[in-house]
């Protein structure tokens, strides 16, 4: 290996995997009881390579409950990023669970999923009071942003540290034109990159979309993946199916 492409591989960003195990508490919350355990599943991620576990609860509880997030703070070793609306419940639940990260989205309370980043132009004002309350309480702040270069540079202006890119076009638009579907989010990531920004990603990543986005993406620092990684668990089992994933990203 040449002094060039040895540089190039010591300069590489390792890509995190972080699980969201929202839909393991939708099956247990099918029937009544604990089965599946949400907080052992949690850890078993993490036994089984995860380098992060994700949880998104909304005010409805129809998934993660908001006790499955103070169960799992003494439980989690590795990176806990709590994502959600920043509404007075939330801040509280931060305030309680204080995880290494959190990641707000602009969800209406009966979003089925996240749908849309946050305007951090237009509620500027509102995002920076909240991120200030949070990084006084040492959690590193990432917002949920569509591709788009001016959101990037919005976020960077009102203190966040990192922005989540809502990938859910870029799978949309995958199979038709790859190339073109992931060019907005290149753009939007250099562009968070030029202010300092850390970048993330999230929302209908899979085992067929995954390497791409890593591979036009070099400085991507986490991704957070919940409902394709356990629907593929049920075929390939947990375990092996975050393996398959993690080399997704290495590749």
């Amino acid at each position: 290996m040449d002094s060039v492409s040895l540089n190039c591989e010591i300069n590489k960003t390792v890509t995190r995997l972080s699980v969201n195990i929202n839909k393991i508490a939708t099956l247990r919350n099918a029937r009544a009881g604990n089965n599946p355990d949400v907080v052992k599943v949690a850890i078993d991620c993490e036994r089984f390579g995860a380098q992060g576990i994700t949880v998104h609860p909304r005010p409805d509880e129809r998934h993660i409950r908001y006790r499955d997030v103070i169960l799992l703070k003494d439980v989690v070793t590795t990176e806990f990023n709590i994502e959600g609306y920043p509404d007075d419940r939330f801040m509280q639940l931060i305030r309680e669970a204080k995880p290494v990260q959190a990641t707000l989205v602009p969800d209406k309370p009966d979003a089925i999923t996240s749908n849309a980043g946050w305007d951090t132009l237009t509620h500027a004002v509102f995002l920076k009071e909240i991120i200030q309350e949070l990084k006084k309480l040492n959690v590193r702040v990432s917002l949920f942003v569509d591709p788009v270069e001016a959101m990037a540079e919005g976020a960077a202006k009102i203190g966040a540290d990192r922005i989540e890119l809502y990938t859910e076009p870029y799978a949309s638009h995958y199979h038709k034109n790859r190339e073109a579907a992931v060019q907005p989010y290149v753009n939007t990531a250099q562009a968070a990159k030029a202010n300092g920004l850390g970048i993330n990603a999230g929302h209908d990543l899979d085992l067929h979309n995954l390497k791409f986005l890593k591979q036009s993406i070099p400085d991507l620092e986490e991704v957070s993946i919940g409902h394709a990684l356990i629907a593929d668990a049920l075929y390939y089992g947990l375990e092996n199916t975050i393996q398959l994933y993690l080399r997704q990203l290495k590749s």
